[in-house]
């Protein structure tokens, strides 16, 4: 058994199922995957929340909406302007290359799906994996800076290993699984916002007998 399987069973034995991503439909999920970057859920949630008062969480609503009036709607997430932009691209992306269908992009392979939603502006690589890991279930493993901090400090990848260096590494440790996926990305963000913060609390945190005798690797957090 790998090192990271270990790891998982161990936060899974200590903090169960994490229930993630919240959301009452793909859509919903889809638009929390873009909202939630560089702000806490919490603002999402305030963001998402004003959507559906608006009956805005669907294709169909966001298509018929301006960039500028989503963009009131979403300011709670922060970044209001570029989130909204960045949601009429996917949409437009959507339209064009999938017939505005959420169901046709996820019934394609995915590596074509990936490659899709890279290419829209705005959307980089650990929004597309969230995108189609939490609402498309495709079992790509999502990297986040919680995921890289953690494995960085326990030597189990290189301090330079970039977003794909990690994905690779992490899949080929790991049973290829969307649901075994989804919870270890959720238990990896509890570690890193409990524990493994800027500065550690290793003494405290489950994973502490898996870190290397002479404790955390020290890099640039």
């Amino acid at each position: 058994m790998s090192a990271l399987s270990l790891a998982y069973d161990q936060l899974f034995a200590t903090f169960g199922s994490q229930h993630w991503w919240p959301g009452e439909s793909t859509c919903e999920i889809v638009l929390g995957a873009i909202l939630t970057q560089n702000t806490a859920w919490t603002n999402v949630e305030r963001a998402l929340q004003q959507l559906r008062q608006q009956r805005l969480l669907s294709i169909a609503g966001l298509r018929n909406v301006s960039v500028e009036e989503l963009a009131e709607w979403i300011r709670p997430a922060g970044y209001y302007r570029q989130k909204a932009q960045r949601i009429r691209n996917f949409v437009q992306f959507l339209d064009q290359t999938y017939e505005g269908s959420l169901e046709a992009l996820f019934q394609d392979d995915l590596p074509t799906a990936r490659q899709g939603l890279l290419s829209v502006r705005g959307i980089g690589p650990e929004t597309a994996d969230s995108i189609l890991l939490y609402a498309g279930r495709f079992p790509t493993f999502v990297v986040d800076a919680y995921t890289a901090r953690v494995l960085k400090r326990h030597g189990w990848i290189e301090p330079e290993a970039d977003y794909d260096a990690i994905k690779d590494f992490c899949e080929s440790q790991l049973p290829r699984d969307t649901q075994l996926f989804n919870e270890f990305h959720a238990l990896l963000v509890r570690v890193g916002k409990d524990y493994c913060r800027k500065q550690p609390q290793c003494e405290r945190c489950p994973l502490a007998e898996t870190l290397p005798p002479t404790g955390p690797f020290d890099w640039n957090v």
